[in-house]
């Protein structure tokens, strides 16, 4: 690790080095927002941003729970080739001693070879302990939760299912907020915390406006518990939980207006997303799938297929509609290509450079997908197709029920996951078979972080 960052530390940054902004919501389901067909929540910013930029159908978190998803968004590799994946816990806790490894090659440390400046602002969740600390993963500054907001619950004062209350208090969680390792506030007042981030992330955005930068802006919401200022509460026709999502909205806003303000929407991408799909078991207090088949902790594609626009003005061509393939592995390359780093050669990177497909070439650069719940790989994707080996759902008790021949269904004739075909072809079966086959040879044991 350290030898890969000395290796660059006197690099010359190009003048036109672009900057990166990811806007990671938590738990926002592919049907949440107004660009994808929600009717009741607002979403003008994040359709502007749309109708501005790119917005894929058929973009993909790398896993369908918090921790993995985040793992692989920042290293473009599969969790289960850093650890941090489990069949357990699934994600990290506040008493887990696990965290990302310190030999994972992070975006930020990557970066920093051509002189980038970072910061995580919001969710980390990827370590709690001193080592695993962001600012020891290549990043400049940190200001936000180290876990997800229904950790470090009050027993005492919280009632039974307090993360899907339309009411919570803030005292019923305990869990705080860091600036970079330093507590500076526990509970954390939860209902500014989608403001005091934009402010964080436009502070950031001015100190930084000569660049380069990468701003990892991990919003807390919409996972639950729910919380929304004053400004937005009881706003929305879709009850908190729109009121939750229609202040990300307005914080997509205001960090592209600033963008603009600072003249650098022209050298900035801007990826907007989610880290997997809605939490349906929340009931009102979880979002929604839209046509999509089941939600987060599934494989089904409402667990895994997410909301994603890209926006860079000038650079990428106004109101595209990308229907190919793409996931959150792929964002790693795609930048260090873009910053004009190499990719890392000591091991392997999952992710697919998407720059092809965001600057106009219409063909796919990416042909599969493989679908991990934890350790172990449900499904794949190869093309229009999907195949089952396992189907579970998201929160249920149900047990795991393994199929063979897989279900295959066609995603682009029924994103539903309605009609199995697979006894009508049998072939493609067999080709994302034998797909699966070549890649678990190339996945080797490590230690799990998680469990």
């Amino acid at each position: 690790m350290l030898a890969f960052l000395f290796g660059y530390c006197c690099a010359q940054v190009h003048a036109t080095a672009p900057n990166f902004v990811i806007i990671l919501c938590d738990d926002l389901g592919y049907g949440d927002l107004g660009c994808y067909g929600h009717p009741s929540i607002r979403t003008p910013n994040i359709d502007r941003l749309a109708a501005e930029g790119m917005r894929f159908t058929d973009f993909y978190a790398s896993e369908c729970v918090c921790t993995p998803s985040r793992a692989a968004l920042l290293t473009g590799r599969y969790p289960i080739r850093s650890g941090m994946a489990g069949d357990k816990r699934r994600v990290l806790f506040p008493d887990s001693k696990g965290g990302l490894p310190d030999k994972e090659i992070t975006l930020a440390e990557a970066l920093k070879s051509k002189g980038y400046k970072s910061a995580i602002i919001g969710k980390w969740h990827l370590g709690c302990l001193a080592q695993h600390s962001p600012l020891r993963h290549g990043f400049d500054y940190r200001f936000g939760l180290p876990y997800s907001n229904d950790m470090d619950l009050d027993t005492n004062s919280a009632p039974k299912q307090a993360g899907m209350s339309l009411d919570p208090k803030i005292e019923w969680w305990q869990v705080p907020v860091l600036r970079d390792d330093q507590i500076v506030e526990r509970p954390a007042f939860q209902p500014t915390l989608t403001r005091r981030y934009t402010e964080e992330a436009e502070n950031f955005i001015h100190a930084n406006r000569k660049g380069p930068f990468f701003l990892y802006l991990a919003h807390t919401f919409p996972h639950t518990p729910l919380f929304a200022s004053d400004r937005f509460r009881r706003t929305s026709g879709r009850g908190l939980y729109g009121d939750v999502v229609e202040e990300l909205d307005w914080s997509v806003g205001e960090i592209t207006s600033f963008l603009r303000k600072e003249k650098l929407d022209r050298n900035t991408l801007v990826i907007f997303t989610s880290d997997n799909g809605p939490w349906l078991s929340q009931r009102l207090a979880g979002g929604s799938a839209g046509l999509l088949r089941e939600g987060k902790g599934s494989t089904w594609e409402g667990g895994m297929r997410v909301p994603c626009v890209a926006w860079w003005p000038g650079k990428i061509k106004a109101g595209t509609v990308q229907n190919a393939l793409a996931c959150g592995l792929d964002i790693f390359p795609t930048f260090l290509h873009l910053a004009g780093v190499e990719l890392p050669r000591d091991r392997i990177i999952d992710g697919i450079d998407l720059s092809p497909l965001l600057f106009g070439n219409p063909k796919s650069v990416r042909d599969e997908f493989f679908y991990y719940r934890g350790t172990k790989l449900y499904a794949a994707r190869e093309g229009d197709y999907k195949a089952h080996f396992i189907t579970k759902s998201g929160y249920g008790n149900d047990p795991a029920e393994t199929h063979d021949p897989p279900l295959l269904f066609n995603l682009r004739r029924d994103p539903s996951e309605r009609f199995d075909v697979a006894k009508e072809h049998a072939e493609i079966v067999a080709a994302i078979q034998k797909a699966v086959e070549l890649h678990k040879v190339t996945v080797l044991p490590v230690k799990l972080q998680v469990d």
